[in-house]
């Protein structure tokens, strides 16, 4: 284990080399635990074709479910930036296809959440709303929002997301879970155009729900972008926190 700048350090695990806060508190809410392998003396076959381990078909750990495999079904190695991986690592076929799912939203989704997108926000039932710059903190933790005043939403103590869309408007029986989330389809440029977002979040010292409301404001196009990269984002953090 080595030290390096900016509070991270080296780890070396049985399955590669990972870049991690040296604070375990100030992990990425993305980010997910490295899993238990499943013993060798537990998995005599392949874990998805069934072909039988012997002295010349070896057997390989996924990475990401920790799960038993021959070399053909557990061949490719991705990048797995949800487990702060340095190098692609080993995985087998299904998990692959999610990894790389997850590879455009460290790319992509990310740099437009960390980016921010300005909104007209107001909180709770209040009719006084402000111009704002909500964007995603560097270390993925929280919410900034930023006009003439400034205050924080810790990601972690977001309860519900409702993401609106174009002609929609907020009710409680709009209001979508990280659950329901799962099965909508907002994209950025696609004919689903988000135009604003309902959280209910816990302050800190607070057990009682907050409603913070926001709408797209000035270059509506960004705000947008913004919104569904957030909704994507709720869907990680959704599938984390399941985990």
């Amino acid at each position: 284990m080595s030290a390096v700048p900016d509070g991270k350090k080296l780890v070396r695990s049985p399955s590669g080399l990972r870049m991690l806060p040296e604070n375990g508190a100030f992990n990425s809410p993305f980010s997910l635990d490295e899993p238990q392998w499943v013993p060798d003396k537990e998995c005599p076959r392949c874990m998805q074709c069934d072909t039988k381990f012997d002295f010349i078909t070896r057997k390989h750990h996924c990475r990401r479910c920790g799960r038993c495999f021959c070399d053909k079904c557990c061949s490719q190695k991705v990048a797995l930036p949800r487990m702060c991986f340095v190098d692609p690592v080993r995985q087998c076929s299904e998990c692959s296809l999610i990894s790389q799912k997850e590879v455009e939203f460290y790319d992509k989704q990310l740099k437009v959440l960390t980016a921010g997108g300005t909104f007209l926000v107001r909180v709770d039932s209040s009719e006084k709303s402000e111009t704002m710059v909500c964007r995603l903190s560097n270390n993925h933790r929280y919410l900034f929002l930023d006009g003439e005043s400034h205050f924080e939403v810790e990601l972690s103590r977001i309860s519900t997301m409702q993401v609106l869309t174009e002609g929609s408007t907020p009710g409680e029986k709009d209001i979508c879970s990280y659950t329901s989330l799962l099965d909508s389809q907002i994209s950025e440029g696609g004919s689903i155009r988000a135009s604003g977002m309902v959280l209910q979040y816990k302050p800190p010292g607070s057990q009682n729900l907050q409603e913070l409301h926001m709408d797209t404001a000035d270059d509506k196009r960004i705000a947008s972008a913004w919104l569904a990269a957030m909704h994507k984002a709720a869907k990680l953090l959704y599938e984390s926190r399941d985990q």
